[in-house]
């Protein structure tokens, strides 16, 4: 029996033996599976967020990032640029002060305003956020309620999102229709002013004015149009456009001279002629020097329409149209790098109302800090620099300064140029964002400003950062300035002069 027990013995160990292996493997087998899932989480996270350790350093100095949601990359750029401009981000405050008496929570996130407010506080690090890299897929959501469907997974422009976003705001802003006056355009160029400083120059005090023009969001502008006629000399009325942002066509380049957003501007603004317009003037002179009753042709002539900045916004959006066609209509990109300074004068752009002789005296008292070089009665002027001899070259133009100056460490050195040595219309750069590839594809980046430190919140820092997306890092003035712009934000500089003057008025 022993010999046969043996037996026994040694198949039932076999049979243990082979139950454990399978035991083994099947325990093996979920473990793999586990750790398959495990290690693709972690990939995951490691591509939308990067590592653990990247993520603590970046919070030093830095702003958070945006998640890029499929080709969002337009949508990023902007909102970063957009977080750079205090005066937009205090005009948001002000404007969702209206929402915060309504009781219902759930409500207040169907508006853009609010949405945009919380994006782009925190983007410039007023609210604290533990992420490194925020969402803002809530932003396409909330313009979905104002029935722009807007993809996240197609290609898009910085330029028309800007749009989308400004005229969406003025739609929030209009859902209640209001009753505006009609004032001049100083109380345009000046809102701020108390109610009872705002006049009629023939009518004396206007009723109090409404709230819709102070509710005008900072990027708000007001273009002039003005057109003369060249027989006779006779100008048509003013006309006045609206506009949030300054596109500006590249003019062609010449060979050996740099291409400056002056160049643009004066481009912009430069006066056209318009042939076979009927002058009514004319055809008045004509008619009184005719027999009564003898019928009289409307008289045709040339005039020339000038373009000017009636009412230059707080904010300052610069469009550079990099778009052209080639002669088989085919669209192509302008890649040629336009030179930008960190400052921009205005000056010399501003539409100025012709005033009488009789008040330019006491008009010069009371407003001489507002005294605009470079126009004269409305009419465009050319610029310093091209009014010097050939052969000299201008201290100072907007994109073309000496070099010394491109290093500036964030004021702006007012007393080397002594004639912009009181500019009215000053501004400071804050953002740039740039385009890379062609029409087809590419890329938005933003350079922009750092944040101001909590202890100063008033302060402009003169630390520059380089953002594409999620990833972020430091750079300086001298490669913000040589890159390509696509788009400029400006914000206005108002003096300490400018900014008394203001307060005695107000209390006044």
């Amino acid at each position: 029996m022993l010999p046969g027990g043996t037996a026994e013995a040694d198949g039932a160990v076999r049979r243990l033996l082979r139950a454990g292996a399978a035991a083994r493997y099947k325990v093996m087998k979920n473990w793999g599976v586990i750790g398959g899932v495990a290690a693709a989480l972690a990939a995951g996270m490691y591509v939308l967020w990067g590592p653990i350790t990247e993520r603590k350093r970046r919070r030093k100095g830095l702003v958070p990032g945006l998640l890029n949601l499929g080709n969002t990359c337009f949508m990023n750029s902007l909102l970063q640029g957009l977080s750079s401009c205090p005066s937009f981000i205090k005009w948001l405050e002000e404007f969702t002060a209206q929402y915060k008496t309504d009781q219902n929570q759930s409500t207040e996130h169907q508006y853009l305003s609010v949405t945009l407010l919380h994006l782009l506080r925190a983007l410039s690090c007023q609210e604290v956020t533990e992420d490194d890299v925020l969402d803002a897929s809530c932003l396409l959501e909330v313009l979905r309620t104002y029935r722009w469907q807007i993809s996240s997974f197609e290609e898009q422009d910085a330029h028309e999102l800007f749009h989308v976003l400004t005229s969406s705001l003025e739609d929030e802003r209009d859902r209640q229709p209001r009753v505006t006056h009609l004032f001049d355009v100083h109380s345009l160029e000046q809102p701020e002013i108390t109610q009872k400083q705002i006049s009629c120059r023939t009518r004396g005090s206007l009723p109090p004015v409404s709230n819709h023009w102070k509710s005008q969001h900072p990027f708000h502008g007001r273009l002039t149009s003005n057109m003369v006629c060249k027989h006779c000399e006779h100008q048509s009325p003013v006309r006045y456009d609206t506009f949030d942002s300054l596109s500006l066509s590249i003019p062609a380049a010449v060979w050996g001279r740099p291409m400056t957003l002056d160049h643009c501007l004066h481009h912009f603004i430069s006066s056209e002629s318009v042939k076979d317009v009927v002058c009514d003037n004319c055809t008045k002179i004509q008619a009184e020097g005719t027999l009564n009753g003898q019928s009289m042709e409307n008289q045709r002539t040339t005039f020339v329409k000038q373009l000017k900045l009636g009412k230059l916004p707080q904010c300052l959006c610069i469009h550079l149209q990099r778009l052209s066609w080639s002669n088989q209509g085919t669209p192509l990109k302008r890649h040629e790098h336009v030179q930008f300074n960190e400052f921009l004068i205005m000056d010399i752009y501003k539409y100025r109302i012709p005033v009488h002789k009789s008040s330019q005296n006491e008009l010069n008292q009371r407003h001489s800090e507002e005294t605009t070089p470079g126009t004269k009665d409305g009419i465009a002027v050319k610029p310093s620099g091209a009014e010097q001899p050939s052969g000299t070259k201008p201290v100072f133009m907007n994109g073309a300064c000496p070099s010394s100056f491109l290093m500036s460490s964030g004021t702006f050195p007012l007393a080397a140029f002594p004639e912009c040595s009181s500019p009215v219309y000053l501004y400071r750069l804050m953002a740039v964002v740039v385009h890379h590839g062609d029409m087809h594809s590419g890329h938005f980046v933003t350079y922009r400003r750092s944040p101001p430190s909590p202890k100063n919140p008033l302060s402009v820092s003169s630390q520059w950062l380089w953002i594409s997306d999620d990833t972020v890092r430091k750079a300086s003035l001298q490669e913000v300035l040589s890159s390509s712009a696509y788009l400029l934000f400006y914000e206005r500089i108002h003096s300490r002069v400018q900014h008394q003057s203001l307060e005695l008025r107000v209390k006044e």
